[in-house]
């Protein structure tokens, strides 16, 4: 017998599973509930906001005034504290108090329900600058034409936008010189770039435009001994010479305290 191919029932192909599309999977129920629970907070927040925004009644000025007067603190915020407490800008307001002469700082808040407060720090005179104009401790020049400048504050000297470089090495030389026994009393920067120490007693110390740091050194190191003891008796110390520095007496007649190579200082 001749076996018969076999030939089964024929399978039908099954069809393909395929992934549902995004939106078939999202959960409608939960985000409409989402979306009703951030318009709800969007609505409270918004309630709210309308309700603490209530007229701005009050300014509370606080600080120890010295230079500066509240009622002209109380003029510089009055333009700018109209409307609402929740909407008035406090750095406007800050902008508009540190502009006022003598003020350093201003630190502007909101005081619930209807007040600003003002907290203010006023400048300190540190140095003179080109007696008339004022520098505070950082060497910045924060008032010109200054109604009244301290005699007793040191006098810092210099062209147009020489401030912070002749405030720096007046910090770095005072309290140095202080210890070697001299008082520093000013610094200068003439047009040149040349620069020149003011000492107790008008003594005045040349450094000149080249090496500054370390004829300062060079001073401090050499020549203060000797100046301390008798700073009533000299006029001025040169120290732009190469190895030494010279000494010009209130006599009149100048003294080469070191040799140097070249009679004829440096610049």
């Amino acid at each position: 017998m001749i076996p018969l191919p076999f030939f089964g029932k024929k399978r039908r192909p099954q069809a393909t599973r395929t992934e549902p599309h995004w939106y078939e999977r999202l959960d409608w129920q939960a985000l409409g509930t989402t979306a009703a629970v951030v318009a709800s907070c969007v609505v409270v927040v918004l309630l709210l906001v309308f309700a603490l925004d209530r007229p701005v009644r009050r300014v509370q000025i606080e600080g120890p005034f010295q230079r500066v007067a509240p009622p002209e603190i109380e003029t510089a915020v009055a333009p700018v504290a109209q409307g609402g407490l929740a909407s008035v800008d406090l750095e406007r307001i800050r902008r508009r108090v540190e502009a006022i002469d003598w003020i350093d700082d201003a630190v502007v808040t909101r005081v619930w329900p209807d007040a600003i407060r003002v907290v203010v720090t006023e400048q300190v005179a540190a140095a003179r600058w080109n007696d008339t104009d004022l520098l505070n401790a950082r060497g910045e020049l924060f008032i010109r034409n200054a109604r009244y400048v301290p005699p007793e504050l040191p006098l810092l000297e210099g062209p147009e936008g020489s401030e912070t470089d002749v405030a720096q090495l007046y910090i770095d030389a005072q309290g140095r010189l202080l210890e070697a026994g001299v008082r520093l009393t000013g610094v200068r920067l003439d047009e040149r770039g040349a620069w020149e120490l003011q000492l107790g007693d008008g003594l005045q110390v040349r450094l000149g435009r080249q090496d500054v740091h370390e004829r300062l050194e060079r001073f401090i190191r050499l020549a203060s001994p000797m100046v301390a003891k008798r700073v009533g008796e000299i006029s001025y110390v040169d120290m732009r010479y190469t190895n030494g520095f010279s000494v010009g007496w209130n006599a009149r007649n100048a003294l080469a305290v070191a040799p140097q190579e070249d009679a004829t200082p440096d610049a």
